[in-house]
């Protein structure tokens, strides 16, 4: 099977997800050469792989995939010129692009591909490590082929080859040394437009323009990225033009309409299609007050999601009816056990549950770690705070920086609640089920299974949905994963929400991609100002 006929087996849910994003048209406008392109991160990375949406678009200048993809979520090639599957779908090989070459000069091969693929990729990333779970082994029969050997087909892998999940990297680095603590995701070497320069922790990254990039040289000189962690001096930053582009909601959304007024600012929602951040708050089930059902049913009766939609994100959000989100439209069900907001039925549950209220009102104290993404997420704190206390339950707010959250959460496992966003992606399979299956338990490793839910009779679902290829059989199966996952309430799913990006009115070429918040900034160009 070749990539002309079957380039990428899940178009019919990019499409969905896509929408209508074109890349920004340039109107005959000729490319300005040069200038510093600057770029608010909110929060700052701790590093460059996988730790955090901002880190996804940091490594996107400096790392590569073997593909890119398209305005309809097709690959494209990348550092793989070509690629072919057997008809059984269980082996793909890739041909790689020549003369490549990594920014302290070394070769780019297949080796790279393997060492990546096999010893991080499957073993780290807590995304894309599902869509890569039947990949046995990576095959390198000469520098420029990589032959992945699969136990099974595996349809989702199509949707996770860019720099975005598996960005390859330089075996000569990292080989022999954990990739998550290996000294050089601090300091990058990749293959891509912009060469890693500089790290000066809490107010700037710079990277510069790669003269002897193989995809042609960039417009921009260098790119800026900037720390500036006061929303205030963030907004006042945007509006000055000392700050370009700013991803990720990184202003508040009461913000947004009066920025769109703004001269020299316009806000951007496309590039996030493939994003879909479904929100939720989770308990930490080793804490064994939490494994009655009842008290987490009492939680979600306690919160008026409509109200959080409304008060904090100001409409660019929408009510979650379970863990897939209505954008993933192939595969999602609204048919799920749902829990309206209702103090009366909460207090309810929570005096079966055993939490009578004491003398001073109080019938459960815990802690509850708010996601480290801005201020809007602190307000979210707030609001589930003052919520909870409605019935009985007060909460102790806990407000991290992005490396304690993750050692906090996903490594001590030292807290009792937590609320923050999964992208959930193209496909169910590689953005929401790692929620939920027990193999993605996975001590350390940030954004996976963190409330240490394991259902064996789901674990066989999600199981049976990495491999089937018939659409009908598959969606059953996760319609299925869907009601016991809501049935069962490991995680209270919140809200859908709409990412947002401010973007300088100068800006040009900026990717509205599926995909294009992880897309290189290449094909960038600053107008001249006015």
């Amino acid at each position: 099977m070749t990539s002309d006929r079957r380039a990428f087996l899940l178009t019919s849910m990019a499409t969905t997800l896509a929408g209508a994003f074109p890349l920004e048209a340039l109107a005959q406008e000729k490319p300005r050469e040069g200038g510093t392109f600057v770029v608010n991160l909110e929060p700052e990375p701790s590093g460059f792989l996988f730790n955090s949406n901002t880190a996804g678009v940091l490594a996107g200048q400096v790392v590569e995939g073997l593909v890119a993809y398209d305005k309809d979520y097709k690959p494209v090639p990348a550092l793989a010129e070509r690629w072919e599957a057997s008809p059984d779908g269980q082996t793909i090989t890739f041909h790689l692009r020549r003369g490549v070459k990594w920014h302290d000069g070394k070769p780019f091969t297949s080796a790279d591909v393997q060492y990546t693929v096999l010893e991080v990729v499957k073993k780290v990333n807590p995304r894309a490590g599902t869509a890569y779970k039947a990949v046995q082994s990576v095959e390198t029969p000469d520098a420029y082929t990589a032959v992945f050997k699969l136990s099974e087909p595996s349809p989702a892998i199509w949707s996770v080859l860019s720099s975005a999940e598996a960005a390859i990297l330089p075996r000569h680095l990292y080989e022999g040394k954990p990739p998550l603590t290996n000294e050089w995701n601090n300091k990058l070497i990749g293959t891509g437009p912009f060469v890693f320069k500089e790290w000066k922790r809490g107010d700037f990254i710079l990277l510069e323009r790669n003269p002897d990039y193989w995809g042609g040289r960039p417009h921009l000189s260098r790119v800026r990225f900037k720390t500036i962690t006061d929303p205030g001096s963030r907004a006042a930053a945007l509006e000055a033009g000392e700050v370009h582009y700013s991803p990720f909601s990184s202003v508040a959304p009461s913000e947004v309409d009066r920025l769109k007024k703004t001269r020299g600012l316009r806000i951007e929602t496309g590039g996030y299609g493939i994003f879909v951040p479904q929100f939720f708050f989770d308990f930490n089930l080793d804490r064994p007050q939490f494994r009655d059902k009842r008290l987490r049913a009492a939680f979600a009766h306690a919160i008026d999601r409509q109200a959080l939609a409304n008060k904090v994100w100001f409409g660019l959000a929408k009510i979650a009816t379970g863990p897939i989100p209505s954008a993933q439209a192939a595969n999602y069900t609204a048919d799920t056990t749902q829990y309206p907001f209702d103090l009366k039925k909460a207090e309810q549950l929570l005096d079966e549950a055993g939490l009578p209220r004491k003398a001073d009102g109080v019938r459960l104290r815990i802690t509850h770690h708010t996601m480290p993404y801005g201020d809007v997420f602190k307000r979210v704190g707030e609001f589930l705070k003052e919520s909870l206390k409605q019935v009985g339950i007060e909460v102790e707010l806990v407000n991290l920086d992005l490396g304690q959250f993750h050692r906090t959460i996903f490594g001590d496992r030292n807290f009792d609640t937590f609320s923050t966003y999964y992208a959930a992606g193209a496909d169910p399979q590689f953005g929401v089920l790692r929620r939920y299956w027990t193999k993605t338990i996975s001590k350390g490793v940030p954004w996976s299974n963190g409330t240490g839910y394991s259902n064996p009779q789901l674990d066989k679902i999600i199981e049976a949905s990495f491999t089937e290829n018939d659409a009908a059989k598959r969606r059953d199966l996760l319609v299925q994963f869907q009601k016991i996952a809501q049935n069962d309430l490991p995680s209270i799913n919140l809200l859908e929400l709409q990412h947002f990006s401010v973007v300088s009115s100068r800006v040009r070429g900026l990717s509205t991609f599926p995909d294009g918040y992880a897309k290189s900034f290449k094909d960038i160009w600053l107008q001249a100002r006015a």
